[in-house]
């Protein structure tokens, strides 16, 4: 048996999220409404002779996209040879694209067997696109409707948040952004997961570390025509947060923060107190959760040493350099 490390890219738009959903009282099946149990079903042309069962990184909800996810899957070829990593990649893609499926295996490289995709992770980073419109209008009362009569590039649907409103203030979210820098008790910050919950067992479970959040100008996807009235009406934003590990819809409360923040729904009082007080009840209610859409899943961040095969079989080569980078 030998351990395979998967590195994916995939649109998530029309996927129940990445992780399948088991129901111990029906019997097995492949579930092809998530990111996993399609990566499954392809494992099945490669004719394995175990049972496919493959491990996930990182956990993404339904709408969010990953430009590069991570997944290890071991595999027992009927010749007892390991499989070669290039041909894993070409005979997934090929089953994944006959399906039509918006899934790309980037590249396939083999781990030690003791390789953990999730617990060898040092981080990850995520990126979460929005645009603002330059002469947004400031009528709260119109703002939901405008944006079904405000132009909106079509190459952009269900891949980045558009906001049409003219105060926005980017150099108060960029300010505000160094608030989550460092270590806090982000519970306010955790939607209720029906996966976990903390207990007295596990009482640091919501204290995670944000190491980097970078607020830097964006650019449209759009091409042609489109490219230019998108770019002469919105501005483009990204915002960039880095950390070993996330709760439940964090990144997803914290955008929605922010944005409240740049919108003047709230102050930075009230984000100084959602993570200074910890709770389920701090939550500002005048935020909103910002859209999956416009969340990309960027980086799964590891360390070169433990993707390495030990010496006798070190001919392997990693297929995917930038990937390891801490």
């Amino acid at each position: 048996m030998n351990r395979y490390l998967l590195n994916i890219s995939y649109i998530g738009t029309n996927f129940r999220g990445i992780q399948k959903t088991v129901n111990k009282a029906e019997e097995a099946r492949v579930d092809t409404k998530t990111i996993q149990g399609c990566i499954e079903l392809a494992c099945r042309a490669l004719n394995p002779t175990n049972e496919i069962e493959t491990v996930i990184s990182s956990r993404t909800d339904a709408g969010v996209h990953a430009l590069h996810s991570t997944l290890h899957v071991d595999l027992e070829r009927r010749n007892s040879m390991p499989y070669d990593p290039t041909t894993i990649t070409c005979v997934l893609n090929r089953a994944l694209h006959k399906d039509t499926l918006p899934i790309r295996v980037l590249s396939t490289q083999q781990v030690p067997e003791t390789f953990h995709c999730r617990y060898h992770a040092r981080g990850r980073t995520y990126l979460y696109r929005f645009a603002v419109a330059k002469n947004g209008i400031t009528d709260t009362d119109r703002l939901k409707n405008h944006n079904f009569e405000a132009f909106l590039p079509v190459e952009e649907i269900d891949r980045c948040f558009f906001l049409q409103n003219s105060t926005f203030d980017i150099e108060r979210l960029r300010a505000a952004s160094g608030i989550f820098i460092g270590r806090h008790d982000f519970r306010t910050f955790m939607s209720v997961s029906r996966q976990h919950s903390p207990t007295r067992d596990h009482p640091n479970y919501t204290v995670r570390t944000i190491d980097e959040i970078n607020v830097r100008p964006g650019k449209s996807t759009a091409i042609g025509a489109n490219a230019v009235l998108a770019e002469s009406l919105y501005n483009y934003w990204e915002i960039e947060i880095k950390a070993k590990a996330f709760l439940y819809k964090q990144v997803r409360r914290m955008v929605g923060a922010l944005l409240a923040l740049a919108t003047d729904r709230i102050d930075e009082r009230a984000i100084y107190e959602m993570l200074t007080i910890p709770s389920k009840n701090s939550w500002e209610p005048r935020i909103l959760l910002s859209p999956p859409f416009g969340l990309y899943l960027c980086r799964v961040h590891y360390d070169e040493k433990d993707l390495k095969l030990p010496q006798t079989n070190s001919n392997q080569k990693n297929e995917f350099p930038s990937a390891t980078t801490n």
